[in-house]
């Protein structure tokens, strides 16, 4: 219990400023068991006031107050306990709440304690029924309670036991000691004790009897006490009636003071209302004056025009309550300020309309003519004209967001008739003046067809004469030049119009933040420029209204690219070099948006580039592979082994200043395995010169190329090059040397061939075809002379097939030189081997063969 009355103080009633006087655990009579908690309680202050409350506890132990009423609002109480002890009891508000208690003492407790409060404080104006006097009742219980308080004192005394004290002890100790003579005779011990006794209760007899006059006097004051306790009762009881009444009026002088602080709270806030509503309801004269008439002509009554727009929308926008709007006078001032907001819309949007029509049907200025000089129309006074409308625009969105969202439609509608009116003129003089440097006419470079590898049209090769090398860099300059002029010129006039609009028209900048956060992620990998993003990534508003305003930009752009691409075979480098460099170039730059839609179209052309770096690419790495070499060709380096080594040149010129180089290390490789599988496939060919020179020659001659250009992307070429033309000499020195000795090399294939059979070498002269005999017959066949006039005819037949361009005569020469020496050493082991004792020797000796070589050498010279 005390647990529970703990916790209703503490999480109930003490953060209420009240005081728990009693409880009692009751439901509803004739009902489900379903416990509450009726508590008694007065304020903590004064006042002091009497309250009932009932109290619930929910799932989570937690209190939660159901009702409440004032002592003051209980009419009856009904214990039903006047004849029978019961656990109901009934509570009469404005209706009666009938309850059973969970205890019968719970339930005496709290109608004891109701009885005293309405005694107390409400000059018993409850009616108590079936309910036994609660003072007889308290005083009845006081005195059972300290009746049974003594019985059970006196039975505790009787039960429980006392040791002896050492007073005690020593008094038994020294009685036994006075009375030792007797003590053995037990019958005159007890005579002698009773005879003592018996003195004691004759004096104590003759105390009581001296003392009696002092009793009756004590008896007489208890009486005179009790008197007086009875009179100071009755005088309390008459004391405690007229404080009752005191206590009625004061509770009376209380309601009354307040009610008239009441009074004065509702005067003061309604004089609050007053003014607030006087106050941000009124607009002035002036202001009113100024959306009335809705001018625009001029710089300072737009400012007044802004000023009454924002007074205006700050009285329409002040939160209001929905009774005030029935008011008379503030539903007139409402409706004033709705025709004003009207009127002047439509002022404005006729207004700026107006303007935009305008604009749109300018007519498209003169262009620079200069020679060599290209700039593109700038619209600064159109956007200065319409600059100082933004706070309108403003006021326009939040009053009326749906004739806001015309205007946008409006200014892309007029303003796309004069940008690409603008846009057409730009490009038209951009191309005039790429073009007017040449003899060729537009019209002639526009019919001419773009190449794409196929036997009709001109091969896919950088001219051969000198005045077309020589005219290649110029071409690739001027288009370089040209096209960073017109995307140096577009850069401006794409961003100004962007951040024109994004001002304007208020476009939202979250997608614009987000859009920075993404071009960071995008910048940290250069291989991919952040421009090629899809469109749907920037801000979509702005990138629909600029593509409607820019609607001519991208094919204008693209038909100047192939204008670029058409002036000769290879401009598509260039224009992807320019393209890349102006991309890095644009989106590190400060003065470009992140989400610029110039970006976006570059990014698309830029693609485009790379579509026709690619189909060139092809079309070349095609014509590689289909060539055909005529089977008079006696040597030297093949036509497109030249072709290729021209387009590596050209291509490491134009992208030698390039920011990223990702497409043409592709390209440069794929353009190396072509050429490659065209060199391999000549042995498959009907040459009459030997194959394997030709592609040794190659080879070398790739080989030294890369070496000399040092492409990182080709190392792996390189080395394959180096690889190829190693095999091929090899293979080409082995097919030439069995020629000079042709039957005695024909002779010890033969015995390397029985020693690989099985034969044992000193059984291999006893064969006949193989015997000292033939031996002898075929060294006599190659004397010093002889061998010398073989290897001059070798020499000769060398030095008429290998190019002079490649310088190749003495490394084969030297390579053949090793090879026969080496060839001449075999024979000379395979004679000591097969012919031992035998006594042959070859006609020629290793200094023989080492002065034929230096000879041929030093007559070469």
């Amino acid at each position: 219990m005390t647990s529970l009355w703990t916790s209703l103080e503490k999480d109930v009633f003490n953060p209420q400023n009240k005081k728990l006087l009693e409880t009692v655990h009751v439901w509803k009579t004739g009902k489900k068991k379903k416990m509450s908690i009726l508590c008694v309680v007065v304020d903590a202050f004064r006042p002091v006031k009497p309250f009932l409350e009932k109290v619930k506890v929910d799932r989570g132990e937690q209190y939660k107050i159901a009702n409440r009423w004032t002592l003051a609002e209980l009419k009856l109480v009904d214990g039903k306990t006047l004849n029978q002890a019961s656990l109901d009891f009934d509570l009469q508000f404005d209706k009666v709440y009938k309850w059973t208690a969970s205890s019968f003492d719970e339930k005496k407790a709290f109608i004891r304690c109701l009885w005293k409060l309405n005694h107390r404080f409400l000059s018993s104006r409850i009616t108590f029924v079936n309910v036994p006097s609660c003072t007889v009742e308290g005083r009845q219980r006081h005195q059972e309670d300290r009746k049974d308080t003594a019985e059970t004192e006196s039975q505790e005394e009787l039960s429980a036991y006392q040791e002896m004290t050492a007073k005690e002890a020593a008094d038994m100790l020294k009685l036994m000691e006075e009375y030792e003579p007797i003590v053995n005779n037990s019958v005159a011990f007890a005579e002698q004790l009773s005879n003592d006794l018996h003195v004691l209760d004759e004096a104590n007899l003759r105390a009581i009897i001296s003392s009696e006059n002092q009793v009756t006097q004590l008896m007489h004051s208890i009486d005179e006490a009790l008197a007086e306790v009875a009179r100071v009762e009755d005088t309390l009881q008459i004391y405690d009636e007229l404080l009752g009444s005191v206590k009625q009026q004061m509770d009376d002088i209380y309601q009354e003071n307040s009610l008239l602080h009441r009074i004065i709270s509702n005067k003061t806030k309604l004089m609050d209302e007053i003014l607030f509503l006087t106050t941000h309801l009124d607009l002035s004269k002036e202001h009113c004056e100024a959306l009335s008439q809705g001018d625009l002509s001029s710089p300072s009554r737009v400012k007044a025009c802004i000023a009454a727009a924002e007074a205006l929308s700050a009285c329409m926008n002040i939160q209001i309550q929905p009774g005030y709007r029935k008011l008379q006078s503030v539903a007139e001032q409402l409706i004033m300020f709705e025709t004003l907001k009207q009127n002047f819309e439509n002022s404005f949007i006729s207004h700026i309309t107006n303007i935009f029509e305008l604009q749109g049907n300018a007519q498209v200025s003169a262009l620079v003519q200069h020679v060599g000089k290209l700039a593109a129309p700038s619209h600064r006074f159109h956007h200065e004209e319409l600059v100082h409308y933004t706070p309108l625009m403003a006021w326009l969105r939040n009053a009326n967001p749906v004739l806001f969202c015309d205007l946008p439609k409006v200014y892309t509608q007029n303003l796309g008739r004069l940008y690409d009116r603008e846009i057409k003129a730009f490009f038209e003089q951009a191309k005039t003046l790429l073009l007017g440097r040449r003899k060729t006419s537009l019209q002639e470079v526009l019919d001419k067809p773009m190449v794409t590898g196929s036997k009709q049209q001109s091969r896919l090769s950088l001219p051969e004469s000198r005045e077309g090398q020589e005219d290649v860099p110029n071409r690739g300059n001027v288009i370089k030049q040209m096209l960073e002029q017109v995307l140096k010129e577009l850069q401006p006039l794409c961003t100004a119009e962007q951040q024109f609009i994004e001002k304007f028209f208020l476009l939202s900048q979250d997608a614009a933040d987000l859009e920075v956060l993404e071009v960071r992620e995008s910048m940290a990998t250069p291989e991919d420029p952040p421009c090629t993003k899809p469109q749907s990534q920037l801000d979509e508003p702005t990138t629909r209204l600029l593509s409607e305003i820019f609607s001519s930009l991208e094919p204008e752009l693209r038909g100047f690219l192939d204008v670029c691409n058409k002036v000769h075979p290879f401009s598509c480098l260039q224009v992807l070099v320019t393209l890349n460099d102006s991309v890095f170039e644009m989106w590190g730059s400060s003065s470009s948006l992140p989400s610029s839609f110039l970006n976006t179209v570059l990014g698309n052309m830029l693609l485009l580039a790379k579509s026709s770096f690619n189909k060139c690419i092809g079309a070349l790495c095609k014509e590689i592979e289909e060539a055909k070499v005529t089977s008079k060709m006696k040597g030297g380096i093949l036509p497109f082994v030249s072709r290729f080594e021209e387009f590596v040149n050209f291509s490491e010129e134009v992208f030698s200043s390039a920011q990223r180089r990702g497409e043409l290390d592709k390209a440069h490789v794929r353009l190396a395995s072509s050429v490659f599988s065209s060199i391999n496939n000549l042995s498959s060919a009907n040459l009459k010169t030997n194959t394997d020179m030709i592609m040794m020659e190659n080879f070398h001659h790739i080989h030294c190329f890369l070496c000399q250009k040092k492409i990182r992307c080709l190392e792996d070429k390189k080395r394959e090059a180096k690889q190829r033309y190693s095999q091929h000499l090899e293979k080409y020195v082995i097919k030439y040397l069995g020629q000079p000795l042709e039957k005695l090399n024909h002779f010890f294939e033969g015995v390397k061939a029985r020693v690989a059979q099985g034969v044992k070498e000193e059984e291999v002269s006893f064969h006949l075809a193989y015997s000292k005999q033939e031996l002898r017959k075929v060294i006599e066949k190659y004397p010093g002379k002889e061998v010398k006039r073989a290897l001059e005819t070798l020499y000769r037949k060398i030095h008429k097939y290998l190019s002079p361009e490649e310088n190749l005569l003495p490394v084969v020469w030297h390579a053949m030189e090793q090879e026969f020496i080496q060839q001449y050493q075999e024979f000379e082991d395979l004679i000591q081997r097969c012919y031992a004792g035998s006594g042959i020797i070859m006609n020629f000796t290793m200094e023989d063969l080492l002065s034929y070589f230096n000879s041929i050498t030093l007559s070469s010279m």
